[in-house]
Formats: C-alpha cells, structure tokens, sequence
C-alpha cells in the first residue's frame, strides 16, 4: 500500500511503536506478541495488525513480532535514518530548551546551525551547534542543503522568516509560532505545534470529569 494512502492517525502512532519498542529491545526482550504489544500501547491486538499491515505485516501467526526487526523496519518507514539537515530559528527558551535537549540524530536530523537575531548571542553555541545572524539564514540554507526548518519564534516574525526560507528551497517546518504556512504556500510539509491548545484540551479533561 502506497504510504500517501495511509492514514494519518497509523502514521502518528508509529513513534509510540518506536518508543515502546526501544524500551522492550532495551529489556533484552526479543520477541512480543501483537497481544502484548497492545497493551503497551493501550489499544487492540486487532489495530496492532491493522496498523502494521498497512506497511507489510513483519510478524507470523503464532510467532509474535521480533522486536529489533520491528524497531529497525519502523526506523525506515519513519525515515529516522535519513540524517535530514535542519535550522532551528530563535534561540529564546523554547528554542535553546529543544536544541539543548533534544536528541535530533536519534530522530532523522542534523541540527545543523541555529539563527537569532539577537547580537548578543549571535556566535555563542547551544550543544556545540553555532548560533547564527538570522540575516544570513537565505545563504546558509541554499549553500549547505537544508532539508527543514524549526521555528521557535514569534508569529509577528513567522511571514517574513518562512518566506526566506521557501525562496532558499526549504519546504518543511516543524512550527511553534501561530503563522498558518499552509495557508501562505500550499506545497508544504508543516507539524504545528501549539502548546496553549494541549493545555486547554487538559483542562477540558478535568472539568469534565469535576462535572460528572
């Protein structure tokens, strides 16, 4: 089945595939049943198969799944291997927190270099990555190859980045400001990320359950 027929809900929950399965091989676990696995994954047996199927199955009746081939087909499926090139743009505390924590290689990217338009840390490294002039963003990006963008940034400041960013060839964004790039350029890649709307879903949770 072609992956552009897949449904975006399987695609999402491959990562927590990944996860739980890192966490098995990590237990010396070497093999697991699509029952089992379900019930890491707090679902059914019945969507563990449906879900796997959808790229070729991997497992055998009675036989369970290998846990590192199935970890390893998921890390091709994902394209965690791929080593993408990637700029983080605005080194505030959200920016500085992802790029100081996050491990981007185990996660198919190479944070190659960070921009800011603050002087004052423009020359300084975060995780031996070099913080850049947002000035030469354009020319960094066509000269090395850059595959996707982070935008830790504010939304007043979103148009004009992701527009020099497009005219310098990159078409995907991992977006944590409140500029919709979709609606400016139709021929992106972009997961938004806003974490005022997972806050209110949480809240909603609760009051919901203080007024049962």
């Amino acid at each position: 089945m072609s992956n552009n027929k897949i449904s975006k809900s399987v695609i999402r929950r491959l990562p927590r595939y990944y996860r739980f399965l890192c966490e098995l091989e990590e237990k010396n676990i070497d093999r697991i049943s699509s029952g089992k696995l379900a019930e890491i994954m707090r679902t059914t047996a019945s969507q563990v198969r449906q879900d796997l199927n959808c790229f070729g199955g991997f497992g055998h009746q009675g036989y369970g799944y290998p846990v590192s081939k199935l970890k390893n087909e998921i890390i091709g499926i994902l394209g965690l291997n791929n080593n993408y090139k990637a700029v983080l743009v605005g080194a505030g505390h959200i920016g500085t927190a992802i790029a100081a924590h996050m491990s981007f290689e185990k996660l198919g990217f190479n944070l190659c270099a960070i921009f800011d338009n603050n002087k004052t840390i423009i020359g300084n490294t975060i995780n031996d990555v070099l913080i850049h002039d947002s000035e030469s963003i354009a020319d960094y990006c066509e000269n090395n190859n850059i595959d996707a963008a982070f935008l830790c940034i504010p939304k007043s400041a979103a148009p004009e980045i992701v527009k020099r960013l497009y005219d310098a060839g990159v078409k995907n964004f991992w977006n944590f400001t409140h500029y919709d790039i979709q609606g400016e350029y139709s021929d992106v890649k972009v997961e938004n990320v806003h974490l005022s709307d997972i806050i209110m879903t949480l809240c909603y949770s609760m009051n919901e359950e203080k007024n049962e």
